[in-house]
């Protein structure tokens, strides 16, 4: 399944972390979702990993994760990284 919402190397994204009731907003730059090879899975890959990395800049720190998607629309697109709701958005 391929990622519905437009990705832009040079665009500005808003990240939505939701963990345990509490919410967090940061902005991030040069976001990219990939989605993990048969070879990167492991042997126990539909249970135990996931199957996108996605990759992003935060004032200048590289962040990977690694998260299964749980909504994938053309305005967001939201994971599941370990426990936590992960959304990314366009910004406006």
């Amino acid at each position: 399944m391929s990622i519905k919402m437009p990705l832009k190397f040079a665009g500005s994204y808003k990240v939505t972390t939701r963990h345990e009731g509490s919410e967090k907003q940061e902005i991030c730059q040069k976001l990219s979702m990939t989605p993990l090879g048969e070879s990167e899975q492991g042997s126990d890959a539909v249970e135990n990993f996931p199957p996108y990395r996605i990759t992003y800049f935060y004032f200048g720190c590289r962040r990977v994760l690694e998260g299964k998607l749980k909504e994938n629309h053309e305005d967001r697109t939201v994971f599941d990284v370990d426990g936590r709701e992960m959304e990314f958005c366009p910004t406006r």
